[in-house]
Parts: structure tokens; sequence; C-alpha cells
């Protein structure tokens, strides 16, 4: 699953508008306009098939972090230190093998949910996954129990979210 296609299966799981696209890419950083969000939710072109649309604008790392950034911003609200002054988020995504791991624990903080709720949205996916196993997922890069998350769980997770909050 490359980052375009992650954006393309969010926004349709958590039924985002192109305007609140804008708003969240803003809220990260990032400034794209709504013609320019369409370009980003533009699927790959399969390895057989010509290229037709040469105007898909590729999602980077930073892209996807940034609008993951931008999401919990949107959902959540801006996070404040101690001083009040507002905090900005480091960047997590070090290599393209960490993307879905960052993609699970920022979505886990911008919908407020609990391990209990993400084993539950993946079971409505129909994938089984322990509180041990979610937990070696959610663990920062490097720590010792941490298992990357792969394009199984990911994937799954997306449909599990578009299952629970689109019906």
């Amino acid at each position: 699953m490359d980052n375009n296609d992650i954006l393309i299966r969010l926004r349709y799981a958590l039924d985002i508008k192109n305007t609140d696209m804008v708003k969240i890419f803003e809220l990260g950083g990032v400034t794209l306009t709504k013609e320019e969000v369409g370009k980003v939710l533009t699927k790959a072109p399969a390895e057989d098939e010509p290229v037709e649309n040469e105007n898909r604008i590729e999602c980077t790392n930073d892209m996807l972090e940034s609008f993951l950034n931008g999401f919990i911003t949107f959902k959540r609200g801006p996070q404040k230190d101690q001083s009040g002054q507002p905090v900005k988020p480091d960047r997590s995504i070090k290599n393209h093998a960490s993307v879905n791991n960052v993609l699970l624990k920022k979505l886990k903080i911008a919908l407020s949910l609990t391990s209990e709720d993400m084993i539950e949205v993946l079971d409505e996916a129909g994938v089984r996954i322990t509180k041990g196993e979610l937990s070696a997922i959610l663990r920062k890069e490097g720590q010792r129990n941490y298992k990357e998350c792969g394009d199984r769980y990911a994937r799954n997770f997306l449909k599990g979210l578009s299952l629970r909050y689109r019906n």
C-alpha cells in the first residue's frame, strides 16, 4: 500500500470532504489547493496499465505524516506545552517500513481509541489480534519488543474504520 492509497482509504473510511482535507493538510503544515488534494487522492496505475493520469501528485512520507498530525489537531485541537505555546509534533516516519505503525498510532490518538477499540475495529474487518501484538505494533521504533506493522493490519484497520464510521 502506498501513501496515496492510505489517504484514499482513510478519506473514504471517515467520510472526509475535500475542503476538510485541505484544512487538515494546512493544520499539518502543508498547503494544498482543493485541486491538488484531488490529484493526491488519485490511485497509482497498475504496473501493466498505461499511465493515463500524469497529473497525479505522489504523497511522500512527510506529506502523509503532516496530514496525520493535522488530523490529530483537526479532531482534538492544538496541543500546548506547559507555558501555553503550541507544540510542533516531531517526525515519526523514519522510513517506508514504519509508515503503517505511525498510521495506527496517530489514528488511535486522533480518534481517541483505546487498545480495546482498535482490537474491535480489526475484529470487524475479520482480523484477530491480541493485546500483546497490538502493543508491539504501537511501540516506538527501536524498542526491544517493537514489531513492524504489515500492510494487512493497516488495510484491515482502515476497512474496519469504514465499517464502523460509514454504517
